[in-house]
């Protein structure tokens, strides 16, 4: 099973952000939203399937592969008990183990600072974006996860 979501870059993009990264639903951003790497999304974070929530709220891990032409980039992040989905316009994905209604997955292997810069240059020329979410096995929370 994996969850696909689609959004495109914007010239303000810069992923900066050394803690997270998002994609919203927003068409436009400002040049402070270094956290962004993805805008016009096709989802919130609420339209994820359920079967992706009941995973991510039981702790357990997924493997997130972000997608521009040809590029690919992946990360791990892990799910919380505390996750509530309500975010209809952004979806975020934190290193820290903070969570409020825009959080996907916590504790990840990487932030939008850590994408390849030439995705991001390419992101920031309005290149479409696939983001795409698969569970993985593993301990609640820790450990090496394992597909």
């Amino acid at each position: 099973m994996m969850e696909v979501v689609r959004a495109r870059g914007h010239p303000n993009i810069t992923a900066r952000h050394r803690t997270t990264m998002e994609v919203t639903r927003d068409p436009e951003i400002t040049r402070r939203a270094d956290c962004v790497i993805g805008v016009s999304a096709d989802k919130g974070l609420s339209d994820v399937a359920s079967w992706l929530k009941s995973h991510l709220r039981l702790g357990l891990p997924v493997k997130i592969t972000i997608e521009v032409r040809g590029a690919s980039y992946s990360l791990v992040a892990f799910g919380d008990e505390r996750l509530t989905f309500k975010s209809e316009r952004e979806i975020v994905i934190r290193k820290s183990e903070y969570v409020d209604d825009r959080t996907l997955a916590i504790r990840a292997t990487a932030s939008a600072r850590d994408l390849p810069r030439g995705m991001v240059r390419m992101l920031a020329r309005g290149a479409p974006l696939t983001l795409k979410i698969e569970p993985l096995r593993g301990i609640p929370g820790r450990g090496d996860p394992r597909a």
